[in-house]
Protein backbone atom coordinates (compact mmCIF):
# COMPACT_ATOMS: atom_id res chain seq x y z
CA UNK A 1 0.00 0.00 0.00
CA UNK A 2 1.32 3.15 -1.03
CA UNK A 3 1.61 6.21 1.49
CA UNK A 4 1.06 9.97 0.50
CA UNK A 5 0.58 13.25 2.53
CA UNK A 6 -1.66 15.74 1.81
CA UNK A 7 -0.49 19.53 3.06
CA UNK A 8 -3.31 21.98 3.39
CA UNK A 9 -2.98 24.69 0.85
CA UNK A 10 -3.88 27.23 3.86
CA UNK A 11 -0.68 27.10 5.00
CA UNK A 12 2.61 29.06 3.69
CA UNK A 13 4.42 27.67 0.78
CA UNK A 14 7.66 27.36 2.51
CA UNK A 15 5.57 24.65 5.22
CA UNK A 16 3.80 22.59 2.39
CA UNK A 17 7.26 22.87 0.62
CA UNK A 18 9.16 21.27 3.48
CA UNK A 19 6.47 18.43 4.49
CA UNK A 20 6.79 17.70 0.77
CA UNK A 21 10.60 17.60 1.04
CA UNK A 22 10.62 15.61 4.00
CA UNK A 23 8.36 13.21 2.72
CA UNK A 24 10.80 12.34 -0.03
CA UNK A 25 13.22 12.23 1.98
CA UNK A 26 12.11 9.37 4.07
CA UNK A 27 10.46 7.10 1.43
CA UNK A 28 6.49 8.37 1.06
CA UNK A 29 4.83 7.52 -2.46
CA UNK A 30 3.49 10.92 -3.35
CA UNK A 31 2.03 14.61 -2.38
CA UNK A 32 -1.20 15.91 -2.99
CA UNK A 33 -2.99 19.44 -3.85
CA UNK A 34 -6.55 20.30 -3.05
CA UNK A 35 -8.37 22.36 -5.89
CA UNK A 36 -9.81 25.27 -3.57
CA UNK A 37 -9.78 28.95 -3.60
CA UNK A 38 -11.10 29.84 -0.02
CA UNK A 39 -12.39 27.93 2.84
CA UNK A 40 -15.61 26.09 2.59
CA UNK A 41 -18.19 28.19 4.14
CA UNK A 42 -19.16 26.96 7.96
CA UNK A 43 -19.17 27.50 11.74
CA UNK A 44 -15.68 27.92 12.58
CA UNK A 45 -14.35 28.39 9.68
CA UNK A 46 -12.46 31.95 8.43
CA UNK A 47 -13.86 33.62 5.41
CA UNK A 48 -10.66 35.46 5.12
CA UNK A 49 -8.43 32.60 5.46
CA UNK A 50 -5.32 32.42 3.10
CA UNK A 51 -5.62 29.63 0.43
CA UNK A 52 -2.88 28.88 -2.63
CA UNK A 53 -3.63 27.67 -5.99
CA UNK A 54 -3.87 24.54 -6.78
CA UNK A 55 -2.05 23.86 -10.42
CA UNK A 56 0.50 26.85 -9.33
CA UNK A 57 1.71 24.87 -6.27
CA UNK A 58 1.72 21.79 -7.62
CA UNK A 59 4.19 22.62 -10.76
CA UNK A 60 6.34 24.39 -7.97
CA UNK A 61 6.32 21.13 -6.22
CA UNK A 62 7.19 19.22 -9.37
CA UNK A 63 10.35 21.87 -10.22
CA UNK A 64 11.63 21.75 -6.47
CA UNK A 65 10.80 18.30 -5.13
CA UNK A 66 12.20 14.83 -6.90
CA UNK A 67 10.80 11.29 -6.95
CA UNK A 68 7.91 11.50 -5.84
CA UNK A 69 4.20 11.41 -7.40
CA UNK A 70 2.46 14.67 -7.52
CA UNK A 71 -1.48 14.61 -7.64
CA UNK A 72 -4.22 17.33 -7.77
CA UNK A 73 -7.24 15.82 -5.26
CA UNK A 74 -8.85 17.16 -7.16
CA UNK A 75 -9.15 19.57 -10.33
CA UNK A 76 -13.15 20.80 -10.11
CA UNK A 77 -14.61 20.91 -13.11
CA UNK A 78 -16.67 23.97 -13.07
CA UNK A 79 -13.73 26.10 -12.49
CA UNK A 80 -11.73 25.64 -15.92
CA UNK A 81 -12.63 24.48 -19.65
CA UNK A 82 -11.97 21.10 -19.47
CA UNK A 83 -9.13 21.81 -22.73
CA UNK A 84 -7.65 24.66 -20.80
CA UNK A 85 -7.17 22.12 -17.87
CA UNK A 86 -5.48 18.99 -20.06
CA UNK A 87 -2.85 21.55 -21.26
CA UNK A 88 -2.38 22.39 -17.57
CA UNK A 89 -2.19 18.66 -17.02
CA UNK A 90 -0.08 17.82 -19.90
CA UNK A 91 2.62 20.28 -18.38
CA UNK A 92 2.41 19.22 -15.16
CA UNK A 93 3.74 16.00 -16.21
CA UNK A 94 6.40 17.36 -18.54
CA UNK A 95 7.68 19.76 -15.14
CA UNK A 96 7.74 16.88 -12.83
CA UNK A 97 8.99 14.42 -15.38
CA UNK A 98 5.91 12.01 -15.48
CA UNK A 99 5.30 11.93 -11.87
CA UNK A 100 2.02 13.85 -12.20
CA UNK A 101 -1.58 12.32 -11.37
CA UNK A 102 -4.65 13.77 -13.01
CA UNK A 103 -7.21 13.95 -9.83
CA UNK A 104 -10.16 15.69 -11.05
CA UNK A 105 -14.15 15.84 -9.45
CA UNK A 106 -17.28 17.37 -10.29
CA UNK A 107 -16.93 20.48 -8.27
CA UNK A 108 -18.97 21.17 -4.88
CA UNK A 109 -17.88 24.09 -3.05
CA UNK A 110 -20.69 26.48 -3.23
CA UNK A 111 -19.19 29.56 -1.66
CA UNK A 112 -16.41 29.94 -4.09
CA UNK A 113 -19.08 29.53 -6.83
CA UNK A 114 -21.07 32.56 -5.19
CA UNK A 115 -18.36 34.44 -4.68
CA UNK A 116 -16.35 33.72 -8.19
CA UNK A 117 -19.70 34.20 -10.29
CA UNK A 118 -19.16 30.51 -11.48
CA UNK A 119 -22.16 28.36 -12.47
CA UNK A 120 -22.62 25.52 -9.67
CA UNK A 121 -25.51 23.67 -11.80
CA UNK A 122 -27.73 21.03 -10.18
CA UNK A 123 -25.86 17.60 -9.35
CA UNK A 124 -27.29 16.01 -12.69
CA UNK A 125 -26.60 18.79 -14.59
CA UNK A 126 -23.29 18.88 -13.39
CA UNK A 127 -22.54 15.04 -13.75
CA UNK A 128 -23.74 15.62 -17.74
CA UNK A 129 -20.63 18.13 -17.76
CA UNK A 130 -18.02 15.91 -15.98
CA UNK A 131 -18.73 12.98 -17.69
CA UNK A 132 -18.51 15.85 -21.43
CA UNK A 133 -15.27 16.40 -19.82
CA UNK A 134 -13.89 13.23 -19.15
CA UNK A 135 -14.34 12.43 -22.69
CA UNK A 136 -12.36 15.50 -24.01
CA UNK A 137 -9.60 14.45 -21.24
CA UNK A 138 -9.32 11.28 -23.37
CA UNK A 139 -9.06 12.69 -26.11
CA UNK A 140 -7.12 15.68 -25.84
CA UNK A 141 -4.14 13.83 -23.65
CA UNK A 142 -4.96 10.59 -25.59
CA UNK A 143 -5.31 10.96 -29.15
CA UNK A 144 -3.26 13.67 -31.54
CA UNK A 145 -7.22 15.25 -32.94
CA UNK A 146 -10.13 15.26 -31.17
CA UNK A 147 -13.27 16.68 -32.16
CA UNK A 148 -16.70 16.52 -29.46
CA UNK A 149 -19.78 18.22 -30.05
CA UNK A 150 -21.86 17.69 -26.35
CA UNK A 151 -24.42 19.83 -24.42
CA UNK A 152 -22.14 21.82 -22.80
CA UNK A 153 -18.83 21.73 -24.70
CA UNK A 154 -17.69 21.65 -28.36
CA UNK A 155 -13.98 20.69 -29.67
CA UNK A 156 -13.68 21.03 -33.69
CA UNK A 157 -10.33 18.86 -34.81
CA UNK A 158 -8.67 20.11 -31.53
CA UNK A 159 -5.04 19.32 -30.36
CA UNK A 160 -3.19 19.14 -27.01
CA UNK A 161 0.57 19.04 -27.14
CA UNK A 162 2.85 18.02 -26.05
CA UNK A 163 1.40 14.99 -24.94
CA UNK A 164 2.11 14.35 -21.53
CA UNK A 165 5.26 12.20 -20.89
CA UNK A 166 3.16 9.03 -19.39
CA UNK A 167 0.77 6.91 -21.74
CA UNK A 168 -1.32 7.63 -20.85
CA UNK A 169 -1.05 10.07 -18.24
CA UNK A 170 -3.43 8.71 -14.99
CA UNK A 171 -6.73 10.05 -14.22
CA UNK A 172 -7.91 10.18 -10.60
CA UNK A 173 -11.66 10.41 -10.66
CA UNK A 174 -12.92 11.58 -6.97
CA UNK A 175 -16.04 10.64 -5.48
CA UNK A 176 -18.22 8.17 -4.04
CA UNK A 177 -21.61 8.62 -5.07
CA UNK A 178 -23.51 5.06 -5.45
CA UNK A 179 -26.35 5.96 -7.55
CA UNK A 180 -24.26 7.70 -10.66
CA UNK A 181 -20.55 8.58 -9.93
CA UNK A 182 -19.08 5.21 -9.41
CA UNK A 183 -20.14 4.19 -12.55
CA UNK A 184 -18.23 7.43 -14.46
CA UNK A 185 -15.70 5.85 -12.04
CA UNK A 186 -15.91 2.44 -13.60
CA UNK A 187 -15.89 3.35 -17.14
CA UNK A 188 -13.31 6.55 -17.12
CA UNK A 189 -11.05 6.19 -14.23
CA UNK A 190 -7.55 4.74 -13.95
CA UNK A 191 -7.59 5.87 -10.27
CA UNK A 192 -10.26 6.38 -7.57
CA UNK A 193 -10.34 8.42 -4.64
CA UNK A 194 -12.98 8.70 -1.97
CA UNK A 195 -13.06 9.88 2.26
CA UNK A 196 -13.90 6.79 4.45
CA UNK A 197 -12.85 4.30 6.91
CA UNK A 198 -11.89 0.76 6.05
CA UNK A 199 -15.51 -0.17 6.31
CA UNK A 200 -16.73 2.56 3.99
CA UNK A 201 -14.28 2.15 1.40
CA UNK A 202 -14.60 -1.70 1.52
CA UNK A 203 -18.59 -1.40 0.57
CA UNK A 204 -18.32 1.58 -2.07
CA UNK A 205 -15.08 -0.43 -3.53
CA UNK A 206 -17.91 -3.57 -3.75
CA UNK A 207 -20.11 -1.11 -5.45
CA UNK A 208 -17.44 -0.17 -8.24
CA UNK A 209 -16.97 -3.63 -8.83
CA UNK A 210 -20.43 -4.08 -9.72
CA UNK A 211 -20.63 -1.10 -12.15
CA UNK A 212 -17.21 -1.99 -13.26
CA UNK A 213 -19.26 -5.37 -14.49
CA UNK A 214 -21.58 -3.75 -15.69
CA UNK A 215 -19.24 -1.86 -17.87
CA UNK A 216 -17.84 -5.17 -18.82
CA UNK A 217 -14.22 -3.90 -17.40
CA UNK A 218 -12.17 -5.42 -15.10
CA UNK A 219 -12.30 -3.87 -11.63
CA UNK A 220 -8.28 -4.30 -11.56
CA UNK A 221 -7.71 -1.71 -14.01
CA UNK A 222 -8.73 1.13 -11.28
CA UNK A 223 -6.40 1.60 -8.18
CA UNK A 224 -8.41 2.41 -5.16
CA UNK A 225 -7.27 5.16 -3.28
CA UNK A 226 -8.42 7.20 0.32
CA UNK A 227 -8.36 9.21 3.06
CA UNK A 228 -8.99 10.11 6.30
CA UNK A 229 -8.12 12.53 9.08
CA UNK A 230 -5.11 10.95 10.97
CA UNK A 231 -4.41 11.21 14.97
CA UNK A 232 -0.90 9.64 15.89
CA UNK A 233 -1.43 10.21 19.60
CA UNK A 234 -4.24 11.98 20.93
CA UNK A 235 -7.98 12.34 21.28
CA UNK A 236 -10.13 12.23 17.97
CA UNK A 237 -12.15 14.80 17.27
CA UNK A 238 -16.08 15.08 16.48
CA UNK A 239 -15.47 16.24 12.83
CA UNK A 240 -17.79 15.57 9.58
CA UNK A 241 -14.69 14.05 7.92
CA UNK A 242 -13.50 10.55 9.09
CA UNK A 243 -11.13 10.30 11.56
CA UNK A 244 -8.44 7.50 12.83
CA UNK A 245 -5.89 6.78 15.14
CA UNK A 246 -5.89 7.80 18.25
CA UNK A 247 -2.84 6.04 19.32
CA UNK A 248 -0.19 4.90 17.21
CA UNK A 249 -1.55 1.02 18.10
CA UNK A 250 -4.95 1.85 17.00
CA UNK A 251 -3.46 3.89 14.04
CA UNK A 252 -1.22 1.05 12.83
CA UNK A 253 -4.25 -1.29 13.38
CA UNK A 254 -6.61 0.47 10.88
CA UNK A 255 -4.05 1.00 9.23
CA UNK A 256 -3.57 -2.79 8.83
CA UNK A 257 -7.65 -2.84 7.65
CA UNK A 258 -7.12 -1.01 4.51
CA UNK A 259 -4.04 -2.27 3.92
CA UNK A 260 -5.57 -6.45 3.87
CA UNK A 261 -8.77 -5.09 1.60
CA UNK A 262 -6.41 -4.45 -1.20
CA UNK A 263 -5.90 -0.13 -1.00
CA UNK A 264 -3.45 0.37 -3.30
CA UNK A 265 -2.68 4.19 -1.49
CA UNK A 266 -3.34 5.94 1.52
CA UNK A 267 -3.81 9.46 1.54
CA UNK A 268 -2.97 11.33 4.84
CA UNK A 269 -3.99 14.69 4.99
CA UNK A 270 -1.96 16.79 7.40
CA UNK A 271 -4.31 18.97 8.89
CA UNK A 272 -4.25 17.18 12.37
CA UNK A 273 -0.50 16.59 12.51
CA UNK A 274 0.28 19.88 14.08
CA UNK A 275 3.10 22.19 12.33
CA UNK A 276 6.99 22.38 12.22
CA UNK A 277 9.32 19.44 13.87
CA UNK A 278 5.81 17.78 15.67
CA UNK A 279 4.26 17.04 11.68
CA UNK A 280 7.45 15.78 10.37
CA UNK A 281 8.03 13.14 12.99
CA UNK A 282 4.01 12.56 12.89
CA UNK A 283 5.06 11.93 9.59
CA UNK A 284 7.64 9.52 10.48
CA UNK A 285 5.65 7.36 12.66
CA UNK A 286 2.72 7.04 10.52
CA UNK A 287 5.45 5.97 7.85
CA UNK A 288 6.39 3.43 9.98
CA UNK A 289 3.30 1.94 11.20
CA UNK A 290 2.16 1.70 7.36
CA UNK A 291 5.39 -0.64 6.55
CA UNK A 292 4.62 -2.48 9.43
CA UNK A 293 1.24 -2.98 8.72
Amino acid sequence: MRLSIWPGTSQPYDDILEVARHAEATGWDGVYVADHFMANAGPGRDPLAPMLECATVVAALGAAVPRVRLGSLVYGNTYRHPAVLANMAATADHVTGGRFVFGVGAGWQVNEHEQYGIELPPVKQRLDRFVEALEIWHGLLRTERTTFAGEYYRLTDAVCEPKPVQRPLPILIGGGGEQRMLGIVAKYADIWNTWGRPDVIAHKSAVLDGFCARQERDPKAIERTAQALVVVDGPLPDLPAPVIGGSPAALGDVLGQYKSQGLDEFIVPDGLLGTGAERLKAMDTILALTRAA
